[in-house]
């Protein structure tokens, strides 16, 4: 096990090495480049020289590449001149990353929840009614973009029903203690109890939204997954064996049916912690998919870049523990 995980790592330290080639080379390939978006309009040769000899960006590219490494692996991506002028870009991050892992880990729950015993149900009942009313909630919730989703949640649940709140994460005016920066945990955490409730049902329309998309692939795996189970030959021995209903599923069927359902949760996890662009931005929660499409729209490159690197190590940690996960569930994996 030991080799097998100390395998992976070389695999992910590997990958963001490469990530951090690419990122430091499309950033740099961006129309304009980080000097005319920091003058902007005060932009004059004389100084559009001196802020790139200040930055660096008159050197060759590997120099150049080499200097940013250094910076990134000391935590200095620069301060931000559009998102937060003045702010360090790393600061946004660690400061809208909380937001986004209680976001992600709610619609993962809901996704999860879901997702395994309805895929589970269908596999069981293959063509009937609710198999296929499952199956055609699952492309529905594939086909229609999250934004729409976002938008229609938001008309019928905020604006016409007035359930929930439209946008934000928590009423303003609030008087809240801050701990973790996730604001149902720190409710809890400080016994707020009306603090938590508020930003639980700020949170619950952008969940319901974002866990679309991983409730119908979560789904689908799992309802092929244990259709395939149930067609091998040991779960017919078991059958035969006189097992109950109860053994053969929790031994036989969903032990071996987990196995792609875990790798697909994992990378939605992955995808979800790297930045809910467009559900944050539709509901104006202030996560890290929020900052990242305000720093593309205001072309903050020092947010971009730590933003960018960041989702893509999240990302790869990520999918590290799922395999970590998947060979402890399944020993043979090990040895590949």
């Amino acid at each position: 096990m030991l080799r097998f995980v100390v395998r992976r790592l070389l695999q992910l330290c590997v990958v963001v090495f490469l990530l951090s080639m690419l990122v430091f080379g499309w950033l740099r390939s961006l129309p304009g480049g980080p000097v005319s978006a920091i003058l902007g309009e005060r932009q004059t040769p004389e100084r559009r020289a001196a802020l790139e000899a200040a930055l660096g960006i008159d050197q060759p590219i590997p120099v150049q590449y080499l200097k940013f490494m250094e910076r990134a692996l000391h935590g200095n991506f620069g301060v931000s001149t559009k998102v937060l002028p003045g702010e360090d870009a790393l600061d946004i991050f660690l400061t809208r990353l909380p937001a986004t892992i209680e976001l992600s880990f709610l619609a993962m729950f809901l996704a999860i929840a879901l997702g395994i015993p309805l895929g589970y149900l269908a596999a069981r009942r293959q063509g009937s009614i609710t198999d296929n009313g499952a199956v055609i909630l699952s492309l529905v919730g594939v086909a229609v973009p999250v934004f729409f989703t976002g938008f229609l949640l938001k008309y019928f649940f905020a604006v016409e029903w007035n359930l929930l709140p439209v946008s934000g994460r928590q009423s303003t005016g609030l008087d809240a203690t801050r701990v973790t920066g996730m604001f149902v945990l720190d409710g809890i955490l400080t016994r707020e109890w009306d603090a938590s409730w508020d930003a639980l049902k700020h949170l619950i329309l952008p969940a319901v939204a974002l866990s679309t998309i991983p409730f119908a692939v979560i789904f689908r795996i799992t309802r092929a997954s244990v259709l395939d189970v149930l067609d091998e030959d040991y779960v017919r021995t078991a059958e035969a064996k006189g097992l109950t209903a109860q053994v053969i599923r929790g031994r036989h069927v969903l032990r071996n049916a987990m196995l792609p359902v875990v790798t697909t949760i994992g990378l939605q996890v992955g995808g979800l912690l790297s930045g809910a662009v467009l559900t944050e931005t539709v509901f104006s929660y202030r996560g890290v998919g929020e900052a990242l499409a305000l720093a593309f729209r205001e072309k903050d490159y020092a947010v971009l870049q730590v933003l960018i690197l960041a989702a893509c190590v999240v990302y790869v940690v990520v999918n590290l523990l799922v395999d970590i996960a998947y060979a402890v569930i399944d020993p043979r994996i090990r040895t590949r």
